[in-house]
């Protein structure tokens, strides 16, 4: 289907999402947010698909929310609801199961090229991989607009980058370099810009050759067991997961085809 705020590409068992706004450094809308999913719904159902790349058009990967279509467009509404003394009801169309749409969809890598703000940065910490190119910069700048980060940012930032290193991004607001971000654990890789599609599509590629079932349950284990403290649920998770690997036509031709010193053939099962 044709998308407003977009583009989709596929190749090679991969699908390639362009957020699509460059002369707005691809702001976010909330009908970006709406491409988005739909374009990450489909490479979900197409089984030719092992995993999808997201990165930006032009010089920015996503400067942040569209201030008139997100902040602007917010607050006429809720102006416009307390005239009619009903505010609570009237906002913007939202996705509120964002996270876990993303953490149950098939691997997804952000090829950040370019500056990441804001929703920017929080849309793509629920994704497995983060690549960077060098003149990327990163910034949890909601303090400055008077808010506060979302999008469950809170969580997977100090996951990701440990609580101090979350404090100081987010409570400063700064923009930080490509460097200084991944020294705090923010990104999986820093590349130079023209490497920056190569890396990321070498790594979807790598992961997408691996069995589409055991990767959504790795992710599914990775997600619950994350920040759990009990480690006899950690245990009964990864006990359930296994049992079913164990039975399943995946693991029968990994080990068929180790037997044979073959690769393994996953997509025609």
């Amino acid at each position: 289907m044709p998308y407003q705020t977009i583009t989709l590409e596929k190749e090679d068992a991969i699908a390639i999402v362009t957020l699509n706004r460059p002369e707005r450094l691809n702001a976010w809308t909330t009908q970006m947010n709406v491409d988005l999913v739909d374009a990450i719904d489909d490479a979900n159902n197409d089984s030719s698909i092992g995993a999808v790349v997201v990165t930006g058009a032009g010089r920015g990967f996503c400067a942040g929310a569209d201030i008139k279509d997100s902040f602007k467009a917010r607050m006429d509404a809720d102006t416009d609801a307390e005239a009619d003394g009903d505010a609570d009801d009237v906002r913007p169309a939202r996705l509120t199961n964002y996270i876990e749409f993303v953490r149950g969809s098939k691997p997804i890598i952000a090829a950040v090229n370019g500056v990441a703000v804001g929703v920017g940065v929080t849309l793509m910490l629920p994704f497995d991989v983060i690549v960077a190119a060098e003149s990327a910069r990163f910034g949890l700048a909601f303090v400055k607009m008077g808010v506060v980060p979302e999008l469950g940012s809170s969580h997977f930032l100090v996951q990701r980058l440990g609580f101090g290193n979350a404090s100081e991004m987010c409570l400063s607001g700064r923009l930080y370099s490509a460097a200084e971000a991944h020294e705090k654990g923010l990104t999986n890789y820093v590349v130079p810009q023209d490497e920056l599609m190569p890396k990321a599509k070498a790594i979807a590629r790598e992961i997408a050759a691996n069995p589409a079932r055991q990767l959504k349950m790795v992710k599914s284990l990775l997600s619950a067991n994350g920040s759990e403290t009990d480690i006899g649920s950690v245990l009964m998770r990864e006990g359930q997961a296994l049992a079913e690997c164990y039975v399943s036509a995946e693991h029968k031709e990994a080990v068929q085809a180790f037997i044979e010193k073959r690769d393994p053939d996953f997509r025609n099962l």
